[in-house]
C-alpha cells in the first residue's frame, strides 16, 4: 500500500473490531478485580470465628456465676455472630459465581443447593433478609438488657429494625414487579 492510498472501508471496520473486541476482553477480564474483596470477606469470616469462640469461652467460664439474663445475651450474641458469618457465605458465593467466576464443585456432595441459582435479585433478597435476622437477634438483646437502656435508645432501635424489615418489604415488591414485566 503507497502513502498516499485510501483506506478502504472493510480495513477500517476490521481494525475498529478489532480495537472494540480488545476493550471488550480488557473490561470482561476486570471482573477479576473483585475476586480480592470475596477473599478479604472470607478472611472477615475468619475473624469471625475467633470472636465466636472467645464469646464461648467466656460463656463457658462464667456459666456458674453468670445470670440467667447474661447467659441468654451471650448465646445470642453467638447466633448473631453466627448469621452474620453465613450472610458473609452467601455474599462471597453468590457474588463471586455472579460477577467473577463460576465455582468449579458442580459434583461435591456438600455444595449448597442454592449455590449457582442464586442471582442478583436474589443475593438482595438473602441480604436483607439476614440483615433483618440479625437485627431482631440485636433488638432481642437490648430488650432482655432493657435496663441498661434509656427508652430514647430503645425506641431508636425498635425504629431501624422496623426500617430494615420495610426495607426487605419494599425489596420484595420491587422485585415481584419487576419479575412481572417482559423485559426480564
Amino acid at each position: 500500500m503507497t502513502p498516499n492510498t485510501p483506506v478502504t472501508p472493510k480495513k477500517n471496520i476490521q481494525s475498529t473490531n478489532k480495537i472494540e473486541h480488545a476493550l471488550e476482553s480488557f473490561i470482561f477480564k476486570g471482573r477479576w478485580l473483585l475476586a480480592p474483596f470475596f477473599v478479604g470477606l472470607l478472611f472477615a469470616v475468619i475473624l469471625l470465628l475467633i470472636k465466636f469462640f472467645k464469646q464461648l469461652y467466656l460463656m463457658g467460664i462464667a456459666t456458674f456465676t453468670a445470670s440467667s439474663q447474661d447467659l441468654l445475651v451471650g448465646i445470642l450474641t453467638l447466633v448473631d455472630t453466627a448469621l452474620l458469618a453465613g450472610l458473609l457465605l452467601i455474599i462471597i458465593f453468590s457474588g463471586y459465581e455472579n460477577f467473577v467466576s463460576k465455582l468449579g464443585i458442580d459434583n461435591h456432595e456438600d455444595k449448597p443447593s442454592w449455590m449457582g441459582k442464586v442471582g442478583f435479585s436474589g443475593l438482595k433478597m438473602k441480604l436483607i433478609s439476614a440483615i433483618v435476622a440479625i437485627s431482631a437477634v440485636e433488638l432481642l438483646k437490648v430488650f432482655i438488657n432493657s435496663e441498661a437502656h434509656s427508652n430514647d435508645e430503645l425506641l431508636w432501635k425498635v425504629i431501624i429494625h422496623v426500617t430494615f424489615v420495610m426495607s426487605g418489604v419494599l425489596f420484595a415488591f420491587t422485585d415481584y414487579l419487576n419479575s412481572k414485566t417482559h423485559n426480564h
